[in-house]
């Protein structure tokens, strides 16, 4: 086996079936483990420290079978365009041309709630999705209020962006907060877990049973919205691909 030194985070291998193993060093995480980057198409093997690299290596290729079977099995892209059917806040939305060059809006009439926005191809998909982003960030923005209220804490800094298969991230000493817009399309009460999930790591920045009672103290039971990100998260980042 190689040595661990010979193995850098971001570091990507060769793996059977001619998958591609991505290399991740997570201070955060407990022990190695492997994620399947459903943008990308790759999977990605995470360390706790580049010491522990060569066993995270050694444990993804002991479970290339499921590898191999979790790639084959994910999500094929839905297209941003006209007539396109997508999630949002738990449902689904459709989305309409209108012709021109206006922004994408929300309208809602007897037909139902629909997303309308000019442009063409590529133009009309960046117009949804900064729909989608405006509308996530609102909501976002609201829960995290409401939980740091909960907790007691100060104000944080937040931006919304579309890290691959992540839906969020916390930086405690920087008081900052990123959320996929990607979230909206999922049901309301993941969306507030989410925003309690990220909340929680101001109090504690890792994910010990400390930390969990924190979210269970801001949403209750999280283990059924976990899992909802789980089985149905492949979907999600499908959208727009």
């Amino acid at each position: 086996m190689k040595s661990s030194a010979q193995y850098q985070t971001g570091q990507r291998l060769p793996l059977e079936g001619g998958h591609a193993l991505r290399l991740s060093v997570n201070p955060r995480a407990r022990r190695v483990s492997i994620r399947i980057d459903t943008r990308k198409g790759e999977a990605v093997a995470i360390a706790p420290s580049e010491k522990r690299l060569a066993d995270a290596v050694a444990f993804a290729r002991s479970r290339s079978d499921w590898i191999a079977e979790r790639l084959a099995a994910r999500t094929e892209g839905t297209a941003l365009e006209p007539g396109a059917v997508i999630p949002f806040c738990g449902g689904t939305i459709r989305l309409e041309a209108t012709g021109g060059a206006g922004a994408a809006r929300l309208v809602e009439d007897e037909d139902g709630l629909r997303i309308v926005s000019g442009g063409e191809g590529e133009a009309f998909a960046r117009r949804v999705i900064n729909l989608l982003k405006r509308v996530a960030r609102e909501a976002l923005a609201a829960r995290t209020d409401v939980h740091l209220r909960a907790l007691g804490q100060r104000p944080v800094t937040l931006s919304i962006n579309d890290a691959g298969s992540r839906w969020g991230s916390c930086s405690p000493h920087k008081r900052s907060i990123r959320y996929s817009w990607r979230v909206i399309m999922a049901p309301p009460e993941v969306l507030d877990y989410l925003a309690a999930h990220e909340v929680a790591h101001l109090v504690h920045a890792d994910h010990s049973p400390a930390y969990w009672s924190v979210v269970k103290r801001l949403v209750g039971d999280h283990r059924p919205l976990r899992a909802w990100l789980r089985d149905h998260g492949a979907m999600l980042h499908a959208v727009g691909r």
